[in-house]
């Protein structure tokens, strides 16, 4: 069976100020076309189909278009919702569009409830793991403390189960919403940290053919049955060095896994540039750079007069202006948001409860911390998912 796995579209996403429904409308074109000319058999798609739980009506309609453009090529697609989706309105009407041969699963009590798909060696089950918001399913799974591992261990504990009662040589896929152990992010992924911890071992995946996995934005592979497809297009300049791309699977009889990486059309190169204003203004190496989507990094000493007007003269596309004077970082003069740069909202409590009182939090101190954390974000999860 030839599957298509992609993840992580985010439509109604922009890039800074850039809207970028039309290159998402221009990726679903690419990807349509693609699933007809190279014989797919099944699409996955792992996640964050919107960018937000109330999506604005453009990216409603294109979503649309894609499920009408699928449906029209009689080839089956499989969806789940992210942690950027609201599952429930994500999942309106599933059971009138799995009819069409799209099959969206959004609900955790239906991990383990396959969608089964037939090629000419039998059956191939496809089972949905939908973004699992420990505080939210740990009813469900009945498990003991909230941590993505525990309840993702326990989705994959149903799936495992339901694989066993099928007839020998059925193969699997599962499409999962994780962070997982060894997977690169970057500054676009919004954080599902509980507890201090955001991923899971690989190992989770154990007893199934295929993992497509969605969340992180690079396309990446964990093993050969473990692989981040990754966003079809960039969201941050975090995302530079990504080659923008989908997986196409060739899942043999005997369950035997090949992979091959498709490109997706990006609409403009991502560069970051750093250096003085004079400098980067003159640089011949630079050249390269002028019809990319710029941010750039000003290291003079002090902050010259008009930069951004001065870059877009020769970087007509430039998006982001970062001031980084070269100093040490215990300068005085660094700011406060550079000071911060890289540290979880637990260590900067916790380096204010040092400041303040003189001495850090203690174990107890530290778990009351992060249990405070980790309910805001959850109540925020609740809240999005229920406007």
């Amino acid at each position: 069976m030839r599957i298509l796995h992609t993840s992580d579209w985010h439509l109604g996403r922009a890039f800074h100020r850039v809207n970028m429904l039309g290159a998402q409308a221009e990726f679903i074109g690419h990807l349509v076309t693609t699933v007809r000319e190279r014989g797919v058999d099944a699409v996955v798609v792992s996640g964050d189909v919107y960018d937000r739980a109330v999506p604005p009506l453009a990216a409603v309609e294109l979503f649309d278009d894609a499920l009408h453009r699928l449906a029209g090529l009689g080839v089956p697609t499989v969806m789940i919702s992210g942690n950027h989706d609201s599952a429930r309105r994500l999942g309106v009407g599933a059971g009138l569009i799995d009819r069409a041969g799209i099959h969206l699963r959004t609900e955790a009590a239906a991990c383990g409830t396959p969608v089964v798909l037939k090629d000419a060696f039998g059956d191939v089950a496809f089972y949905g793991l939908p973004y699992l918001e420990p505080a939210l399913v740990k009813d469900e799974f009945e498990v003991e403390k909230a941590g993505h591992e525990s309840v993702l261990a326990a989705a994959m504990d149903r799936v495992r189960a339901d694989l066993a009662t099928r007839q020998e040589g059925t193969r699997s896929v599962v499409l999962a919403h994780a962070f997982v152990t060894g997977g690169e992010a970057s500054d676009s992924e919004r954080d599902i940290t509980v507890g201090g911890v955001a991923a899971v071992p690989a190992g989770v995946f154990d007893g199934v053919d295929y993992a497509a996995l969605g969340h992180l934005h690079g396309s990446q592979t964990i093993t050969e049955r473990v692989r981040y497809s990754g966003s079809p297009l960039p969201y941050s300049f975090s995302e530079t060095d990504h080659r923008k791309s989908m997986w196409l699977i060739d899942l043999g009889a005997d369950g035997s896994v090949a992979a091959e990486r498709l490109d997706c059309p990006v609409p403009r190169a991502l560069a970051r540039i750093r250096g003085e204003l004079e400098e980067l203004l003159a640089e011949p190496e630079l050249a390269r750079h002028e019809e990319a989507w710029v941010e750039a990094t000003l290291t003079d000493p002090v902050r010259p007069a008009d930069p951004m007007a001065r870059l877009v003269e020769r970087f007509p596309h430039t998006l982001s202006l970062v001031f980084e004077p070269e100093r040490t970082p215990d300068d005085p003069d660094v700011s406060y948001a550079r000071r911060l740069a890289g540290r979880s909202d637990q260590q900067i409590a916790e380096d204010f409860v040092a400041h303040v009182r003189g001495a850090g939090p203690d174990d107890r101190e530290q778990a009351v911390l992060q249990d405070a954390f980790d309910t805001v974000r959850a109540d925020d999860t609740v809240r999005e998912v229920a406007r």
